[in-house]
């Protein structure tokens, strides 16, 4: 007879459930997670880690067409689109098997199945035939399901014509053109992957920047490098509607004015965002309050059901996998009584966007702390004035710091060009350590590298920058 009771059931083996689990079973606690498709839910196997696999295929790619700019020769350059998607794919199985393995080191239950809340301390699985399973106790139950792509009425994907980012994933073909919905993170880099292999991509967004989170400047600048590489980007404008024909669809197209036009393209990617997977869990059974689509908890991931807590999509923005792992340690942790747990800044939480140039930030942007009351002192340095940066042939970015000028605060940092994704945990770090100006600048970086450039962007806002 299966054991049916636990001290901790998660619901979700995604980077929130998953890592919860660890943590949970490190703290002694009796641990189950209950996961209806694969381990490491969404981000493992159709979101952060193979795009970045196949947008790592797209920058070889792009640097092999590129080649006599090195110096080097590479004749005859080309790709196998089913090899490329084959990579990705591999490369997440890989990390998926990892992830089991590590369920099995830390002797986590995972349990195959759909799960339910049957009321608070019970959860009911369904396996995968269909059929019950069993129904499972918990003193604390942890809800990390997700979130999933969010669909315009009107534009609802349809897996052929009308993509989300899961076929956009596998083609079966690389289409010859293609227009993205959206220009948050998932938006863009998929107009970026389809650019770079020889799509003819036209983004459209609603807003009037592209990634509308990021600092204005920064997407100013990574739009005018997006379109240098061949992308096309229109804003303020919308779809508003779509015509199926037998192996493309054609696109109504209103600007700010009103002014319509069509466009006809081989696929639509729809990529307006996610909503969380609220539906089907049972949350009727409960007192747990949702509010637009995700389910309303505390700073340590309590719900309005005692003994029932939501972490990751489900629980909100920002939608991210780190913010999703994170808050399901603060939220074990707290459950554990672990001394010093403190609620998650969601302020410091990251955001990396992943296109050619890639774009990361952290904090405000410099119109939200003007906003916000802040006397800002602003920071640039640009990538063509860093040694490191031209001798890699990057020489296009910028480094951009915002700080208190009455406390030297660093209240956000923003960056668009190579390599910034890895850069940005450097300013992560002195934002949750406090650090001021003072310190950044009597900070000793290594040379030559792209991270002087850190440096030097907080040198120059306080009128001391070197190199520029």
């Amino acid at each position: 007879m299966a054991d049916t009771k636990f001290d901790v059931i998660i619901i979700g083996g995604g980077p929130g459930g998953y890592v919860t689990a660890i943590r949970a079973a490190q703290l002694g606690f009796k641990t189950c997670v209950v996961e209806k498709e694969h381990m490491g839910g969404i981000c493992l196997n159709w979101g952060c880690i193979p795009t970045k696999a196949l947008l790592r295929s797209a920058e070889i790619y792009h640097n092999m067409l590129h080649a006599k700019n090195y110096g080097l020769s590479a004749e005859n350059v080309s790709f196998n689109m089913a090899d490329v998607v084959s990579r990705s794919r591999g490369v997440s199985k890989r990390l998926t098997g990892g992830v089991e393995h590590l369920m099995k080191k830390n002797k986590v239950t995972v349990i195959d199945g759909k799960a339910k809340l049957n009321g608070p301390g019970k959860v009911d699985v369904t396996g995968k035939d269909g059929k019950a399973a069993g129904t499972y106790t918990a003193e604390h139950i942890i809800v990390a399901t997700g979130a999933r792509p969010r669909a315009l009425p009107g534009i609802e994907p349809d897996k052929k014509l009308i993509w989300t980012y899961f076929e956009a994933m596998v083609p079966e073909k690389t289409p010859k053109s293609l227009l993205v919905i959206g220009s948050g993170a998932i938006g863009i880099e998929f107009a970026s992957f389809y650019q770079t292999m020889g799509v003819d991509v036209t983004v459209v967004e609603v807003m009037k920047q592209i990634m509308p989170v990021e600092d204005e400047e920064i997407s100013k600048m990574a739009r005018k490098q997006l379109e240098k590489n061949g992308l096309k980007i229109m804003t303020e404008t919308k779809v508003t509607g779509v015509k199926k024909g037998a192996d493309n669809v054609t696109c109504t197209i209103e600007d700010k004015k009103g002014k319509t036009s069509e466009i006809t393209v081989d696929r639509v990617i729809s990529a307006v965002g996610v909503q969380g997977n609220i539906e089907d869990i049972g949350l009727e059974t409960t007192k747990i309050k949702t509010d637009r689509g995700c389910i309303v908890a505390d700073e340590f991931s309590r719900t309005t059901e005692k003994g029932i807590y939501a972490i990751g999509d489900v629980a909100g923005p920002p939608m991210l996998a780190h913010k999703a792992e994170h808050e399901g340690v603060i939220c074990i942790e707290k459950i554990a009584g672990v001394e010093g747990v403190h609620p998650m800044d969601k302020g410091k939480i990251p955001g990396c966007t992943y296109c050619n140039p890639q774009v990361a930030s952290v904090g405000l942007t410099e119109a939200k702390a003007i906003e916000a009351g802040y006397d800002v002192k602003v920071g640039r340095f640009l990538f063509l004035a860093n040694g490191k940066a031209i001798a890699l042939g990057e020489d296009q970015g910028m480094i951009k710091t915002v700080f208190d000028k009455k406390t030297g605060q660093l209240l956000g940092a923003h960056m668009v060009g190579a390599e910034v994704t890895e850069l940005i945990q450097g300013f992560v770090i002195a934002m949750n350590l406090e650090t001021t100006e003072e310190d950044l600048m009597h900070t000793v970086f290594p040379h030559p590298t792209l991270s002087e450039m850190m440096h030097e962007s907080v040198l120059d806002a306080y009128g001391r920058v070197i190199h520029m």
